[in-house]
């Protein structure tokens, strides 16, 4: 992550200080339920702010997340509730990923990731993973985003050829990481919200 062993260490240190981890010698660090709690506060605004851009500011999905994460910070409450109601509590924000209900609950989705999916069997993609531009990029330039229902063509060793609306498509192992699935019986498709 290119970050600085000193700079993780203070951090850890600080979130310590206010309670929102805790620090086991040679078990890592994990969120206490008050850090759990915060995170998944953030979380819902940033995943709200990326429903705003995109479903009323017509912002494209690809292109959002770097703008809600600065976005999220001046959500107050209040704004969290009006926004929520104007864009009729979505449950999955552009990318596909839950968003957090506001006692923090998060009905996650059953899905696959791409790479366990066998030959020819007909998916629907549920949520893209990794949210950097350059990857969501990649993605949308193959029409590759969430309810879109695509299916493995074949498998090479460093990529994987999909068909995506009638269109072969090659992605790399790297890109192909990010993008979890349903698979889908034959005719059925059912979009999200």
């Amino acid at each position: 992550m290119n970050v600085v062993p000193g700079s993780v260490t203070n951090t850890i240190e600080h979130l310590k200080k206010h309670s929102l981890v805790k620090r086991e010698p040679y078990r890592g660090v994990k969120l206490t339920s008050k850090g759990k709690k915060l995170a998944l506060n953030i979380l819902r605004r940033h995943r709200l702010a990326e429903r705003l851009l995109t479903d009323i500011l017509n912002g494209e999905w690809s292109d959002v997340h770097e703008n809600a994460c600065k976005l999220e910070h001046a959500l107050t409450k209040e704004v969290i509730a009006l926004l929520e109601k104007r864009l009729e509590h979505p449950k999955y924000c552009p990318h596909g990923n839950p968003i957090p209900t506001e006692h923090g609950k998060i009905e996650e989705e059953e899905c696959r990731p791409l790479a366990e999916i066998s030959l020819n069997e007909n998916c629907i993609v549920a949520k893209i993973t990794d949210e950097k531009r350059k990857k969501l990029s990649i993605l949308a330039s193959k029409g590759i985003k969430p309810d879109v229902p695509i299916h493995v063509v074949k498998r090479k060793r460093s990529s994987i050829v999909l068909c995506v609306a009638g269109k072969n498509c090659t992605l790399s192992h790297d890109i192909a990481s990010s993008v979890w699935v349903k698979v889908m019986e034959r005719g059925k498709h059912a979009k999200r919200k």
